[in-house]
């Protein structure tokens, strides 16, 4: 059992400040010298890196559906080792779902998963005595929910806080600080950039985590709110580890390889376009991983045997992704000399002979438009063939964010089918490629069978991209022990 003081911090829905005040919660305990850790409800890798980066290590998702709920407190107690002092972000409202199953996956599920006080942040704007009768509700809804303080954001003036102040004093509920109008000031970077500017330690990011860590510092009692995060209860069972993962996932222990296999993962210097879990368990099923910057190198790190390409780029840098040619041919080379590769969201158009337009990597024939809407969702999926991802039959649930548009939707041998979609992406050679984002904390065994891939004797291709991809092989590595159902939760 561990017992890290944590607190979530939610919202009565979007909107009301919670991602500004979870990153400066963390930048002004950094300020401290106090060593904490950010989380993040759900699959947004963007939150997850702004948090990561004020607390000056990496951030990471807690999300049910793609995990699988079992494995959040696991997760987090891994997550959170040597911190003195974790924030868990919220998504949306307390009680709200992506999915319409907060029981499932909501903020308040996660909450009570980990038994974490819940620090409510509020717009007060123009809100008076009604205040004490949503914050009463909120507190009442679920009795498996702690709701331990409140934050008041956009206050108008001294009387109108008194007035908030006294309203919440009546239901007993502590105030544990009140922010202005203007005192936490719109910093972060805009969202279509993503991770990126955390990636890259840009100048603009870094400053706007040090700005809303003063405001926060200054407006919020972060002692009392210490205090609230140390009433957290122990957490029963023990900590997630890469290596049990493995070990559990597949019955037996990872074989170590003569050499370890050079596994490159698309990111930066300062997060990965995936979740942190990934290189964790790359590492070891026995790789090396070496970060490549899609947007910034010209070649793959030395001796690169495999490639992922996760999901937390945005598909805003096409013309980056198109400019840089050189590392262009350096994946085409490494996909037609039969290295694996995987690739989630904007890795697919990468892959693809165009997007809008703009030249890309073309090892597979497809193109990628810019379409008029956002498609964003759960999938619960089904690999219709064996790939270095997973055998044919293995299903999983992933989550897909994207406007680009890719024709074909799917190549002969699609990466995945669902029910009532068609079937989306390609499987050629060593090549998985789709829109659909994983997260591998939940199915393990991708990592060993990335890994395994690698030591698979390479089959050059003669000419450009082939008509038919080849059959699935048969001596697919870890077929027989491979199962990816768990992550799969049932309906309510």
């Amino acid at each position: 059992m561990t017992t890290p003081s944590r607190l979530v911090v939610s919202a009565p829905s979007s909107g009301h400040g919670k991602t500004a005040i979870a990153v400066g919660l963390l930048a002004a305990c950094a300020a401290r010298g106090i060593p904490a850790a950010g989380f993040k409800v759900g699959p947004d890798h963007t939150d997850a890196a702004y948090l990561g980066l004020a607390a000056g290590r990496p951030g990471r998702n807690l999300d049910p559906r793609l995990v699988g709920a079992q494995r959040i407190a696991p997760l987090f107690a891994h997550g959170a080792a040597g911190a003195q002092f974790s924030v868990i972000e919220g998504a949306m409202g307390l009680f709200d779902s992506l999915t319409g199953q907060p029981e499932i996956d909501g903020t308040a599920a996660v909450a009570a998963a980990l038994r974490a006080p819940v620090l409510l942040i509020v717009d007060v704007a123009a809100m008076g005595h009604s205040l004490a009768a949503l914050v009463h509700g909120f507190r009442m809804f679920d009795e498996m929910v702690h709701l331990g303080g409140v934050v008041l954001n956009r206050v108008a003036s001294p009387r109108h806080e008194e007035m908030l102040r006294t309203a919440l004093d009546d239901i007993g509920m502590p105030v544990l600080g009140a922010l202005r109008r203007g005192d936490l000031p719109a910093v972060l970077p805009a969202r279509a950039q993503g991770p990126v500017p955390v990636a890259h330690r840009t100048v603009e990011a870094v400053r706007a985590v040090r700005r809303l860590g003063e405001s926060v510092a200054g407006a919020l009692d972060l002692d009392r709110i210490m205090a609230l995060a140390d009433t957290a209860p122990a957490l029963p069972g023990t900590a997630w580890s890469p290596a049990d993962a493995l070990a559990e996932a597949t019955g037996e222990p990872p074989v170590p390889f003569e050499t370890r296999p050079v596994i490159a993962l698309a990111g930066g210097p300062g997060a990965p376009y995936t979740y942190v879990e990934t290189a964790e368990l790359l590492v070891a099923a026995g790789a090396d991983v070496a970060v490549v910057d899609p947007l910034r190198d010209e070649t793959l790190p030395p001796g690169t045997r495999a490639l992922m390409i996760g999901a937390g780029l945005p598909e805003g840098y096409a013309e980056e992704l198109s400019a840089n040619r050189r590392l262009c041919a350096a994946v085409a080379q490494l996909a037609h000399e039969g290295g694996p590769i995987v690739a989630e969201g904007v890795g697919l158009p990468w892959l693809a002979r165009d997007f809008d337009g703009r030249p890309m990597c073309g090892v597979l024939d497809a193109s990628a438009t810019t379409g008029t809407q956002t498609v964003a969702g759960y999938r619960e999926a089904t690999a219709p063939a064996t790939s270095p991802l997973a055998p044919a039959g293995a299903r999983i649930t992933g989550y897909k964010q994207h406007r680009a548009i890719v024709t074909p939707r799917a190549g002969q041998v699609p990466a995945w089918t669902w029910s009532g979609g068609n079937p989306e992406g390609f499987v050629w050679r060593q090549v998985h490629a789709s829109q659909l984002g994983l997260h591998w904390a939940g199915a393990p065994e991708i990592a060993r069978r990335l890994v395994a891939a690698t030591a698979l004797p390479s089959v050059p291709v003669q000419g450009g991209m082939p008509e038919s991809p080849p059959a699935p092989r048969e001596d697919d590595p870890g077929e027989a022990t491979l199962s990816l159902t768990a992550v799969t939760l049932p309906k309510s």
